[in-house]
């Protein structure tokens, strides 16, 4: 069973670190492990205390990692086993724990449990994966995957037979209806929780479960197809896995696990993420699409008002709260264009001041917070020339989806450069300088464009910086004093008369702290005033320590009070 709440991965700040783009300590141009154990006295003094580290398995690097050939073994990219228990070791050292991804609904086509399958149809290895034949000559089912495309590729030498795919062609499925293959995956999580890892990130852990009669469904699309979330996203029987899967690795050993789970209404949310749920967190992304009508179809804009982003963040928030659980809140990960470009829609107005705005409102939301590298800078999404500058596969395949559906070059260019992950995985600012002091090499993907004022060595020096201001931000939830309407307080969202600003206390007892943002240039005056000391300001260092009335927000300001 899962350690009731509260546990100790309640007082976490969690940082995630996407290795490629974040230090490179020996010029190749790649950020490696080495890289990451450098800056942990940044990442100390930032404040942070769980590092989550994206995928470093040897790997083609098709999905940048995400498609694992040996999940017991670092890519030569990233540095060595060694490497990491040296990282483990040294983070240990300056009180911070370290958590990893796991990939557990696919594997690379070149992982040997693949090739074997592919070499022998009657090795037990096929049936580690998903393979169907047809004598039609036509895939098994009309399921498009997420990055587009048909979910089916046909094997080689064996006409009508065909392997299945929830992401590209090169990332195929492991069939979690085997005993034997789920029991050699727990092997594997409990190997890497014995290296001294505080616990994992659970990347695409609802598409485990497929529904097995693999029928058809009307397309959804103009390619005949229809998106693959219909039959292989949380769908019936899936928590028979995941409880099975916790008790045989996490729960023994009282490990923190963030589950990925897309697609998980209200009502399941204790079943995920209660008392007794598969996981200690789970994400909350919808908040994070709220600007596209379907996070599987990227040329779908949706518009949105502050109105609608409080609505949406409350929802979610009462949800969870009413299932005892908690959520891992973020603003943005290795999976979204950046949060200031996104939510501040006029770039005009995508100032440090905004930057810290933002930060104020998801901060104190309940939950664990967690923050993206280079968010804590106030980075911002960059704008390409011309496909050929893209990394990503998803965006690569996208925007060649769009042109098969008849957009002009223009158009697909300008989508992909509004959605791409790219524009979270350029390389960390430390300076700068021509290669913002990430890499003496070239790096493996073109610098951000907007750079001037937002790196780490000119922010540290800024006490206004948006860097310091995280600092701050870390340091009152850390706090004695805040700690425990933070871990255990209520989430009352607060009604200001003004569809600019979001406000919400957190309530436990007697103690109360009452966040208020305004997402405008304007300055709004509040149809209600309200008293107490400000213990956070983003239009100054050191707020009055004197209790003030607040009746009014200047353009893009956010107020933590402690009322009284």
């Amino acid at each position: 069973m899962q350690t009731q709440h509260p546990a100790w991965w309640q007082d976490e700040v969690i940082y995630e670190i996407y290795p490629r783009s974040f230090n490179d300590s020996n010029g190749d141009g790649v950020g490696d492990l080495p890289g990451i154990t450098a800056k942990l006295d940044y990442l100390q003094h930032l404040g942070v205390t769980l590092l989550w580290i994206a995928p470093f398995y040897r790997s083609p690097m098709v999905d940048m990692g995400y498609d694992i050939a040996d999940y017991q073994a670092v890519d030569p990219l990233f540095g060595t086993l060694a490497d990491l228990h040296e990282l483990i070791r040294a983070a240990r050292k300056r009180g911070l724990k370290v958590m990893l991804d796991l990939v557990a609904n696919h594997t690379s086509d070149q992982h040997p449990w693949f090739q074997a399958a592919l070499a022998d149809p009657t090795s037990p290895y096929r049936k580690y994966y998903i393979f169907k034949t047809t004598t039609t000559g036509q895939p098994p089912n009309n399921w498009r995957g997420i990055f587009g495309g048909s979910t089916w590729t046909p094997v080689p030498n064996e006409p009508g037979t065909y392997y299945f795919h929830t992401f590209t062609a090169e990332q195929p499925d492991l069939n979690w209806e085997n005993p034997a293959l789920r029991s050699e995956m727990y092997r594997i999580i409990n190997w890497w929780l014995a290296q001294g890892i505080a616990g994992f990130r659970l990347d695409a852990i609802t598409h485990l479960k497929k529904d097995q009669d693999w029928a058809s469904l009307p397309a959804d699309g103009p390619d005949g197809l229809v998106s693959v979330t219909n039959k292989g996203l949380n769908r019936p029987g899936l928590g028979t896995f995941l409880r099975e899967m916790r008790d045989a690795t996490f729960a023994r050993v009282d490990a923190v696990t963030i589950g990925e789970a897309a697609g998980v209404g209200d009502d399941q949310l204790g079943e995920f993420v209660g008392p007794n749920g598969y996981f200690s967190l789970i994400f909350d992304f919808s908040y994070l699409n709220l600007d596209v009508a379907d996070a599987n179809q990227w040329e779908e804009p949706r518009p949105w008002s502050v109105k609608q982003l409080a609505t949406t963040i409350f929802a979610s928030q009462t949800a969870m709260q009413q299932a005892g659980g908690k959520f891992a809140n973020v603003l943005e990960n290795h999976d979204q264009n950046r949060a200031l470009s996104k939510f501040v829609p006029n770039p005009a107005e995508r100032t440090p001041m905004a930057a810290k705005a933002l930060a104020t409102l998801y901060f104190f939301l309940a939950g664990v917070p967690v923050i993206y590298q280079g968010q804590e800078l106030g980075m911002q999404n960059f704008q390409r020339t011309k496909i050929a500058d893209f990394n990503d596969v998803s965006s690569l395949n996208n925007y060649y989806r769009l042109l098969a559906a008849g957009n002009s070059p223009a158009t697909a260019l300008a989508i992909v450069n509004w959605r791409s992950r790219d524009n979270a995985r350029v390389p960390m600012q430390w300076d700068e300088t021509a290669t913002g002091g990430f890499t003496t090499g070239t790096p493996w993907l073109q610098m951000g464009i907007v750079r001037r004022g937002i790196s780490v060595q000119t922010e540290a020096a800024d006490p206004t910086s948006v860097l310091n201001y995280y600092r701050r931000l870390i340091r009152v939830w850390r706090s004695p004093t805040q700690r425990k309407v933070l871990r255990t307080g209520a989430l009352l969202p607060v009604a200001t008369g003004s569809d600019s600003v979001i406000a919400y206390r957190r309530r436990q007892a007697d103690q109360c702290l009452l966040v208020l943002v305004n997402l405008s240039q304007q300055v709004v005056t509040s149809q209600s005033s309200y008293r107490g000391r400000v213990v956070l300001d983003n239009y100054t260092v050191a707020p009055p320590t004197t209790t003030q009335t607040i009746t009014k927000l200047q353009p893009y300001q956010a107020l933590v009070l402690w009322e009284l």
